[in-house]
């Protein structure tokens, strides 16, 4: 897929603009912001295209990537602007909120990258917080080999998501 074509972009806009906005406004706790966010966001797609690989992402996971940036700069932005009360700030959700959401959709797309055999060691290990030990008396081999294939596993889980654009902040 090209999204450096105009009737693609379209496509995609029509597809996931929607969700980007819904995103943007939960946010950003604001209907113009999110709506400025959703074109930048396009903007920022149709610029980039190029660098744009639907082997590495899907165009929901790039396009959430981009839009993710642009509400952090937003919100930047907005920080050292004054706020007019304290009640109208409330509504905003907290920047790791919005963040780990974001992470967590952006490893949840790595994860689905990585060979079954490396996705289910970290899941056991790291998401559902197992000890090796446990996990290799399950599996039927020894500790070391869990925690080596865990080693092994991180880095190829990282490698996948620098490849979607991560860049580890």
């Amino acid at each position: 897929m090209r999204l450096d074509d105009e009737t693609t972009l379209r496509a995609v806009y029509d597809d996931y603009g929607g969700e980007l906005f819904a995103f943007a406004r939960r946010s950003l706790g604001d209907t113009g912001l999110a709506e400025d966010a959703v074109q930048e966001t396009f903007v920022r797609a149709w610029r980039t295209a190029g660098r744009y690989d639907h082997r590495q992402s899907s165009p929901r996971t790039w396009l959430f990537a981009i839009c993710r940036n642009v509400v952090i700069d937003l919100m930047r932005a907005r920080s050292v602007r004054p706020q007019l009360s304290a009640e109208q700030g409330e509504d905003l959700p907290a920047g790791n909120d919005l963040e780990g959401l974001l992470l967590g959709m952006q490893v949840e797309e790595a994860l689905r990258r990585l060979s079954p055999e490396q996705r289910h060691i970290l899941v056991e290990v790291h998401l559902r917080d197992r000890a090796p030990a446990e996990v290799a008396a399950e599996l039927r081999i020894p500790s070391g080999t869990v925690r080596s294939r865990v080693f092994y596993a991180l880095k190829a889980l990282r490698l996948v998501l620098e490849e979607m654009g991560w860049d580890g902040d």
